[in-house]
C-alpha cells in the first residue's frame, strides 16, 4: 500500500469518532416524530436496542453503517441525521496550518484533504497538485468506489485496469476506485486537480 493508501486509512479510522454531539438528539428526534419505540426501530433498522438507547444518550460513537442503516429506516437522508442540528446554522473553518497534506511515492503529487472528517468514511475529497510527470498510484477502495477528477490547470490521465484517459482543464474524470489506479500527470508544467471520492461501500454495509 502506497503512503496514500495508509494515510487515507488511518483518516478513515478516525471519522467514526469526530461525530457531532447532536447525533443522539437527532435519532431520538426522528424516531419518536415516527412514533416509534425503542424496539420497533431496533426491529426495523437490524441495528440491537441497546446501542440504539447509547447512540441516543451520546454514550457511544457508532460506525457509519449503524448510522446509515438507522436512516433507511427513519426515511431519511444520512446528512441528515449526521446534521448539527435540524435548523442549526453553522460555519466551520480548517485553516491552511490544520489541512492535512499527503505525497505520491515519487513526492511529485501533493494531495491537500479538503474533505470533511464527519464524511470521510464515504465521502473524501483532494486539492492534488502535480508536478510534471507526477504519478500517483493507489490501492483499491471500497467495492463500488467511485473518484471524480476535475481538471483545473495542465493535463492528467488515469488508468484503471487496462483502460486509459486523459482530462485537460475543464475537463472530468470519472472512474471506479475499487481497483488498482494510476493518475499521472501528463503535461509538461505543473498540474492542478480536484479530486472526489465516493466511498460507496462504506454506506452500503
Amino acid at each position: 500500500m502506497g503512503v496514500e493508501g495508509r494515510d487515507r486509512a488511518r483518516t478513515i479510522d478516525m471519522g467514526a469518532h469526530a461525530l457531532s454531539g447532536q447525533l443522539g438528539k437527532t435519532i431520538q428526534r426522528l424516531r419518536k416524530a415516527y412514533n416509534l419505540s425503542l424496539s420497533e426501530l431496533a426491529e426495523q433498522s437490524g441495528v440491537a436496542k441497546s446501542i440504539i438507547s447509547q447512540i441516543e444518550r451520546n454514550e457511544t460513537n457508532p460506525t457509519l453503517a449503524t448510522i446509515w442503516r438507522l436512516s433507511q429506516a427513519l426515511d431519511v437522508s444520512i446528512e441528515r441525521v449526521l446534521s448539527a442540528g435540524h435548523e442549526e446554522p453553522f460555519i466551520d473553518k480548517t485553516t491552511k496550518g490544520d489541512t492535512p497534506v499527503l505525497f505520491s511515492d515519487d513526492g511529485k503529487v501533493r494531495l491537500a484533504i479538503f474533505g470533511w472528517i464527519k464524511t470521510v468514511e464515504w465521502l473524501q475529497w483532494y486539492d492534488v497538485h502535480a508536478e510534471p510527470g507526477g504519478v500517483l498510484e493507489s490501492d483499491p477502495h471500497q467495492r463500488g468506489s467511485i473518484e471524480s477528477l476535475s481538471v483545473i490547470e495542465g493535463e492528467f490521465e488515469v488508468q484503471v485496469a487496462d483502460v486509459v484517459q486523459k482530462a485537460k482543464a475543464g475537463e472530468t474524470l470519472r472512474y471506479r476506485c475499487d481497483r488498482h489506479h494510476i493518475v499521472r500527470n501528463v503535461s509538461d508544467k505543473p498540474a492542478h486537480a480536484t479530486m472526489v471520492c465516493i466511498l460507496k461501500a462504506a454506506v452500503m454495509d
